[in-house]
């Protein structure tokens, strides 16, 4: 007998011990099994076989170089708050906090 053909058989005792109510002392005493074999293929069907699951497949992943995020200057006027970077431009800068510290 095939390895397909014994795990095949299993399946259709597991089955049957299943649907059977009987604990598996006596329904193996009835089918003239061991319990420990009873045991052993239900453990073995509930771990998966390496050759039964489906093959791996690669996938392309393109990994854009980190850009770490740029240090920011935060400066808060009343509630607001500006978030100043490297590249701010001072004239747009200084009408913002002025305009700001009127309002608030």
């Amino acid at each position: 007998m095939s390895q397909a053909e014994v795990r095949q058989e299993w399946e259709v005792r597991i089955a049957a011990y299943r649907s059977s109510g009987q604990s598996a002392t006596d329904w193996c005493a009835s089918h003239q099994l061991q319990p420990r074999q009873l045991w052993y293929w239900i453990r073995k069907f509930k771990t998966p076989k390496a050759s039964v699951t489906p093959s791996s497949r690669w996938m392309a992943v393109n990994m854009e170089p980190f850009k770490e995020k740029e240090s920011a200057l935060r400066v808060r006027i009343g509630s607001a708050v500006i978030e100043v970077h490297q590249s701010f431009n001072p004239a747009l800068f200084s009408e913002v906090v002025r305009t700001l510290q009127t309002l608030c």
